[in-house]
């Protein structure tokens, strides 16, 4: 028996090598079914194994960086790739000092230390560091060390120096800038003093003065984009936050910060979001719409708003298309149209005249299609609906992320700092509910002025 292990033994080596060799070319679905397969030799060697099965999130970039932002949602691995950009350093440079920095000692502790995808776990065999907990220090075999530092007491990091830094949760750190700033003063030792920072975002004083620094680079991700995450936690994260503001900042690794002087706020659209089961059957649709001036410059702005049995206003569709001709956006329209039941669709036809109208008719030969001409600015227009928001009388059934960016662009005073050129989702939106509010207070059809 134990010749015939032995003679089995290399095979059975090379069986493993061959499903772990090919992992990195897969799907993230065809990754999760090779990982439910895996014996637990195979994925005992996994676990050991990192470069080549990294995220391209977790990659390191190239060139002549100074601090490495790893920018993610919750589970995407930053944890990980952050211990193995450290652990891989201290291979490398025996005599490195190195600064891990955490919110609180037990947050670093508890994470970057001893935590499942922290230093101690992701050492390889023979190279794992002990942790002196006293001194919060974590001696590597070779020589090299780490110590644990709290954002709670950053004046500790005044005088020390450094190789390299390791910073966690950035976005939690409470006095984030004075540590930020003494962390950075003393990151001088060796020719290429650098240093990465794990963090899902919050908008903070320490993250603005971060994603400005010079010699910064990114790299993003997603919770659903790591595919060792159970599926259904994943679903369920998504089912439950995506879209929101929440599900934007903590799963996707969105840092969302308002505009001054918006109109709209992060804030007041999460107060007025509720679930697209909880709508019913509405009384009225109308659809916005907001053409674009060339079929290779903005997007077509579509969206679909109905009248509550309640008397609330509520978006439940964003169906803009992005740089399309007017054949492609007028059927995105009339498809709209088609799954919503739609009553009316009111269209801004500044930029066409007669040609908006004629292109939407020839879509939906059946539907009342009303070309209303802008005879105030996008924010002037806007600034009504952005007060029956504050109201409560319009709601967001779901989340609609693109739309909800170029509301809280919209300033008042007439600027836009959201995404893109124009706001050209939000003016679709402004033109829907503007034409069901209308129509509810006037008790008839549509509030805006036929062309």
């Amino acid at each position: 028996m134990a010749d015939k292990l032995a003679d089995d033994a290399p095979s059975r080596r090379s069986r493993s090598d061959d499903v772990l060799g090919d992992m990195g070319a897969m799907t993230p679905g065809e990754l999760r079914f090779v990982l439910r397969g895996l014996n637990p030799a195979q994925m005992g060697e996994l676990t050991t194994r990192w470069f080549g099965f990294e995220h391209d999130g977790q990659r390191e970039p190239p060139g002549e960086w100074r601090i490495w932002l790893i920018r993610a949602g919750r589970g995407f691995g930053k944890t990980r790739a952050g211990a193995e950009w450290v652990s891989e350093l201290a291979r490398a440079l025996p005599a490195a000092r190195i600064a891990l920095v955490a919110a609180t000692q037990a947050d670093g502790q508890r994470v970057m230390v001893e935590g499942p995808s922290g230093l101690i776990a992701v050492a390889r065999p023979g190279e794992v560091p002990r942790w002196y907990q006293t001194r919060r220090e974590l001696r590597f075999p070779n020589g090299a060390v780490a110590t644990l530092y709290s954002a709670e007491a950053g004046e500790e990091l005044r005088g020390p120096e450094h190789h390299a830094a390791w910073c966690d949760e950035l976005a939690k750190w409470r006095h984030g800038t004075a540590v930020w700033d003494n962390l950075m003063l003393g990151l001088r030792l060796g020719e290429r003093p650098r240093a990465v920072v794990t963090t899902t975002p919050r908008v903070t004083a320490a993250m603005r003065k971060l994603m400005t620094a010079p010699g910064m680079v990114e790299t993003r991700g997603r919770t659903r984009e790591n595919p060792f995450l159970p599926a259904n936690f994943v679903v369920a994260m998504i089912e439950s936050y995506g879209g929101t503001r929440l599900g934007r900042q903590e799963l996707d690794g969105d840092m969302l910060e308002d505009a001054e002087g918006a109109l709209w706020t992060r804030a007041l659209i999460e107060r007025c979001r509720v679930t697209a089961d909880g709508v019913g059957k509405p009384v009225r649709v109308a659809i916005g719409v907001d053409p674009p001036a060339t079929s290779h410059g903005d997007a077509c702005g579509i969206i679909v708003a109905v009248l509550l049995r309640d008397g609330r206003v509520a978006v439940v569709e964003d169906a803009s298309v992005e740089k399309a001709p007017p054949h492609v956006w007028a059927q995105a329209v009339a498809a709209a149209a088609a799954r919503w039941g739609a009553d009316r669709v009111v269209a801004e036809s500044n930029m066409g005249g007669e040609m908006v109208e004629a292109t939407l008719r020839a879509a939906m030969i059946d539907l009342p299609v009303v070309a209303v001409r802008a005879g105030q600015s996008k924010v002037r227009r806007a600034e009504p609906v952005a007060i029956a928001y504050e109201r409560g009388a319009v709601v967001h059934a779901g989340g609609f992320a693109a739309l909800e960016d170029e509301l809280c662009g919209l300033q008042t005073g007439g600027g836009y700092a959201g995404p893109g050129r124009s706001p050209d989702r939000a003016d679709a939106c402004v033109w829907a509910v503007t034409e069901l509010l209308a129509g509810m207070r006037k008790g008839r059809g549509p509030g805006v002025r036929r062309i």
